[in-house]
C-alpha cells in the first residue's frame, strides 16, 4: 500500500512538473510574440483562445461518451481502469489546460477589445460560467469512477452530454452576433 501511494505520489509529481513546464512554454510564447510581432499580438491572442475553446469543448463532449461506457463496464475490471486512465489524461492534459488557457485568454481579449462592456459580453461570460461549472461536475464524476463510487446512470450522461452543446450554440451565437 505504502508503495502504491509513493508511486501514486511520484506520477503526480511528475505531472505537475510537466503542466508547470508546458505552462512555462506558453507564457514564453506568448511572451515572444508580444515582442517579436507587438502589431499582431491580439490576433495571435485570438487564435490562441480560439484553439483553447475548441480543445475545451472537444473534453467537454467527449467525456460524457466515456461514462456511457464507463457506466457500462464491472468496477474494477480490466475496461474500467483503462476508462479511469483514458478520463483522468482527458481531464487533466486537455481539459484542464485548455479551460485555464481559454478564461486567461479571453479575459484579456474581453479587457483589450470591449472594456468588459456589453450586454452580450456579460452573457457570455455567465455561459461561460456555467460552462466551468459543467467541466467541474464532470471532473466530480472522474473522481467517483476512479474509486468505483457511485454511478449516475448511462442514459443520465447521455442527457448531460447535450449542455455544452446548447451551451456553445448560445455563446458562439453571443460572440458574433452581439445582439445586445
Amino acid at each position: 500500500m505504502a508503495m502504491e501511494r509513493q508511486t501514486d505520489s511520484s506520477v503526480g509529481a511528475r505531472a505537475r512538473m510537466r503542466a508547470a513546464i508546458a505552462f512555462a512554454v506558453f507564457v514564453a510564447l506568448v511572451a515572444g510574440l508580444y515582442l517579436l510581432q507587438p502589431d499582431s499580438f491580439d490576433l495571435w491572442i485570438k487564435a490562441f483562445h480560439i484553439v483553447a475553446v475548441i480543445s475545451w469543448m472537444v473534453g467537454l463532449l467527449y467525456m460524457p461518451r466515456l461514462f456511457v461506457y464507463h457506466t457500462d463496464a464491472e468496477p474494477g475490471s480490466v475496461q474500467s481502469e483503462t476508462f479511469t486512465v483514458m478520463e483522468q489524461r482527458l481531464l487533466n492534459v486537455i481539459m484542464r489546460p485548455a479551460m485555464m488557457i481559454a478564461w486567461v485568454l479571453g479575459l484579456y481579449l474581453a479587457w483589450s477589445f470591449y472594456g468588459f462592456h456589453g450586454g452580450w459580453l456579460h452573457a457570455k461570460i455567465a455561459l461561460v460560467v456555467v460552462l466551468s461549472w459543467y467541466h467541474e461536475h464532470l471532473a466530480k464524476a472522474v473522481g467517483q469512477f476512479a474509486v468505483d463510487g457511485e454511478r449516475k446512470s448511462a442514459r443520465y450522461w447521455r442527457l448531460m452530454n447535450e449542455i455544452p452543446t446548447v451551451l456553445m450554440i448560445c455563446i458562439v451565437v453571443l460572440v458574433v452576433v452581439k445582439p445586445f
